[in-house]
């Protein structure tokens, strides 16, 4: 299945504050529940201004829908080719 990185433009993302941080992750965990196991969040990476989702979906349609139905931006969305890491140079 294929695997995506998402990149949601939120001003102020990195001074969000654990609870509301936890409300934005309870409302994302509602919507994937709703839209049923093909499409699954891995893990998502806060910055100052962004926030990085990494998702596993059948196509780049369902991210935006889930996106759409949760009042997330995907302000871009990319599937990934490869992954790569210290033990590719070995």
């Amino acid at each position: 299945m294929p695997k995506y990185v998402i990149e949601r433009e939120i001003p102020g993302a990195g001074k969000l504050s654990p609870a509301e941080l936890h409300g934005i992750s309870q409302k994302s965990c509602g919507v994937l529940s709703a839209m049923g196991p093909q499409i699954q969040w891995v893990e998502s990476y806060v910055t100052d201004d962004k926030i990085y989702c990494i998702y596993i979906a059948p196509n780049e349609t369902m991210v935006r829908e889930h996106a759409r139905l949760g009042g997330f931006p995907a302000n871009r969305v990319s599937e990934v080719k490869s992954v790569i890491n210290p033990t590719t140079a070995e």
